[in-house]
């Protein structure tokens, strides 16, 4: 049941109870606002099928965390997909720009002989440069996205063939650049990063109620928000205990124990996109083009500048998965970005719960849907299946999705929500 308070104007407040607030989840996601929960779901059964089946290897500590630096350059790349997606357009291109971008920064870093303080902004400004042609010729020139991107996915390639002088290995040496997806917080500042994290995930969500409350605006029950931080808390202190064990293989070598590097990255690019989605002004016109872009140019947004910015922040996000994959492999050569690496990234941004119709989806579903991508993939690895059988398997995943997207529209529509 609900309550009711009156303001000091005698206006009727509804304030929700956490059973009544519940009961309206259950009622949007029967009327096809499904969000992450067919994600989330898909999660847990994978680790406990996987985990089930290979509880020695895949639920060890060492495998955990290298699942953070598998996932790294599919991540990012779906992070910039969902700006793109969320337009109801698409952008073929990224993988191979990421591998393009990840090219310039190995080049500068080992053929020029210059700092990584010059090659990785320089690997930036190639994917920002690279998103700005492909958003000028989608908006400006009115060629669909599918024929920009997929023209540029195989122009892409020959310009990483040219890079690369016809399919050279280029070989980074660099530490700090090594280090970005291979290196390791120390056992402290893991926990330190873990409960920072925790306190300002806190402080956002208590000072987001206070200031609707405060306002006489509905807000959700405060029992409800102490859950969500109880549950993020939980998440993280468990994850941070895990990555914090000794995973090396041979400890009288060397020791591994600590957060991978890579994990702050993530977050703290989750936390900048989140917010400029769901607390800016760019972010409510970037959902109202992906909504009805002829109602929203009508209403005065910028519909081209729009377009064109979501795939500037495409590629600049593909710019940051190239540098990743780099640093993971110490290398790039020309496969850099090629392969699955496109369709796992698109798969990751609509597993994870973005619309491929445009107009819902937020970034916390392509850390989501990466997830469950590089699970499937890590799962069925160490289970000794062929590539023949991941294919197949994510492939069917990936349909599922579309299907659950697809048929949750419909029922939205069917029941007006």
């Amino acid at each position: 049941m609900t309550t009711t308070t009156e303001t000091a104007g005698g206006i009727q407040v509804v304030k929700p109870t956490v059973g009544s607030h519940i009961r309206d989840y259950f009622a949007r996601v029967r009327g096809g606002d499904l969000g992450t929960l067919p994600a989330v779901l898909g999660l847990l059964v994978l680790v406990l099928i996987f985990g089930t089946a290979r509880s020695e290897t895949f639920l060890s500590a060492l495998n955990f965390a290298n699942l953070f630096n598998q996932s790294a350059q599919i991540v990012f790349i779906a992070m910039g997909l969902v700006f793109v997606l969320l337009l109801g357009e698409i952008d073929l291109s990224a993988g191979f720009a990421s591998g393009v971008c990840g090219a310039v920064m190995a080049i500068m870093l080992t053929n020029q002989g210059l700092p990584w303080y010059v090659a990785i902004p320089a690997a930036m400004a190639t994917g920002i440069v690279i998103g700005l042609v492909l958003g000028v010729l989608v908006a400006k020139l009115g060629i669909p996205s599918f024929v920009v991107t997929l023209a540029a996915f195989l122009g892409f390639q020959g310009v990483l063939l040219t890079l690369l002088e016809g399919g050279k290995n280029i070989s980074i040496t660099d530490e700090f650049v090594k280090a970005l997806n291979n290196g390791t917080l120390s056992v402290r500042d893991s926990w330190l990063f873990a409960i920072v994290g925790v306190v300002g995930f806190a402080a956002a969500q208590l000072l987001r109620w206070r200031g609707r409350v405060s306002r006489n605006l509905v807000a959700e029950p405060l029992g409800i928000v102490a859950a969500r931080i109880a549950g993020v808390a939980l998440l993280a202190f468990s994850a941070t205990y895990v990555l914090t064990l000794e995973r090396a293989v041979n400890k009288a070598i060397t020791s591994l124990k600590g957060t991978p590097i890579v994990v702050p990255i993530i977050v703290v690019f989750l936390v900048i996109w989140t917010f400029v989605l769901a607390r800016t002004t760019y972010g409510r016109h970037v959902y109202a083009v992906g909504g009805n872009a002829e109602a929203a140019r009508r209403a005065g947004i910028p519909v081209d500048r729009i377009r064109i910015s979501v795939f500037a922040i495409c590629s600049f996000m593909a710019s940051i998965g190239g540098i990743l994959v780099v640093s993971r492999q110490s290398s790039v050569d020309p496969n850099t970005g090629g392969s699955n690496i496109l369709l796992y990234s698109v798969g990751a941004a609509v597993i994870g719960g973005t619309s491929l119709f445009g107009g819902k989806g937020k970034i916390i579903y392509a850390v989501i849907g990466g997830a469950v991508i590089i699970v499937i993939e890590n799962g069925m690895t160490l289970l000794g299946l062929n590539s023949g059988v991941k294919f197949i398997f994510t492939g069917l995943v990936l349909l599922a999705a579309a299907s659950v997207d697809a048929l949750a529209r419909r029922r939205a529509m069917a029941t007006g929500s």
